[in-house]
């Protein structure tokens, strides 16, 4: 069992093909790929729950992967529709609970994941996922070029291009 991009791509394929063996091993696979993911963002006890939604989804999408395309964007952006839905839920608990309430630390980071989530939206999405995956999420040059499909080279240019097209958006505003 292996979490690397051509593993979990191979294993797609066969479960969308009906292998019941490779979906098994797929889904174990995800799983450990997603609680990693999830480790950085939320808090422990919140992991457990996000990566079970994250697969369910998964599975509901199943037949929409493109074995022309890479595996794990495709599952990272799942994994991160699920985990704005989540932040969204507590904010909006938050809101129900206690209009009158000081916001914490904790609500303030949702609030700045938020925003900074609104500003990559402006950006192309090889810029957007480039600067998520090397200036958030601390992923190496090489890793983001791997998970992106894109050149060590365009992965730095689009992460350049990037930064600075948000530092104009934030000094136009």
């Amino acid at each position: 069992m292996s979490t690397d991009e051509p593993s979990l791509a191979h294993l797609m394929a066969a479960s969308q093909r009906g292998d019941r063996a490779a979906y098994r091993a797929l889904l174990a696979d995800s799983r450990k790929w997603l609680e990693r993911y999830f480790a950085r963002r939320i808090a422990p006890g919140h992991i457990d729950d996000l990566v079970q939604e994250t697969l369910v989804s998964m599975h509901r999408k199943l037949a929409t992967w493109d074995r022309d395309r890479p595996f794990l964007p495709w599952l990272a952006a799942i994994a991160r529709y699920r985990w704005i839905d989540m932040l969204r839920r507590q904010r909006d608990e938050a809101e129900l609970g206690d209009n009158d309430a000081a916001v914490g630390a904790e609500d303030e980071a949702v609030h700045a994941r938020l925003s900074l989530d609104r500003m990559l939206g402006f950006l192309p999405a090889g810029q957007a996922q480039a600067i998520t995956l090397v200036k958030i999420e601390g992923a190496s040059i090489a890793e983001a070029s791997q998970i992106c499909g894109q050149s060590e080279s365009l992965v730095k240019v689009n992460i350049h291009r990037g930064l600075k097209k948000l530092a104009q958006l934030i000094e136009s505003e």
